[in-house]
């Protein structure tokens, strides 16, 4: 059974990153708006630090509480762990369903599980611990 605290933690999690999601949202379809190419992929490029910067947030002051450790050495393992979240998530659907042919859909599903669930536990044990 889940302890109470660590249930509160994960509620949290999920409230900050769905601010984030949203942040990174919003900020996508502001610089949809105002860069002149009115290219996707840099509007996305661009509002993925907006989004990754509010979850750094989130993560530090309310998810895991932990704002006594040096920010800077918080950012950069939060980084590194984002950016290793990022290659495993790309070479799974790389093998889903580019080497094996299966569905991108259910795929996709797979990335954003291991995610969601690499991200919770890297912030917990890794970057914020």
């Amino acid at each position: 059974m889940i302890e109470r605290g660590q249930f509160q933690e994960i509620i949290r999690y999920i409230l900050n990153g769905l601010v984030a999601t949203a942040a990174h949202y919003g900020a996508f379809l502001l610089n949809l708006s105002l860069l002149p190419a009115h290219s996707a992929g840099l509007a996305n490029f661009l509002a993925a630090f907006i989004g990754i910067s509010i979850s750094f947030l989130g993560s530090r002051y309310f998810v895991f509480r932990n704002w006594q450790a040096p920010i800077v050495g918080q950012f950069l393992r939060f980084g590194a762990l984002y950016a290793s979240i990022a290659i495993l998530s790309g070479l799974t659907l790389f093998v889903w369903s580019d080497l094996l042919q299966l569905d991108k859909r259910v795929g996709f599903l797979i990335g954003v599980f291991l995610q969601v669930a690499f991200s919770y536990f890297g912030g917990k044990k890794l970057v914020f611990a």
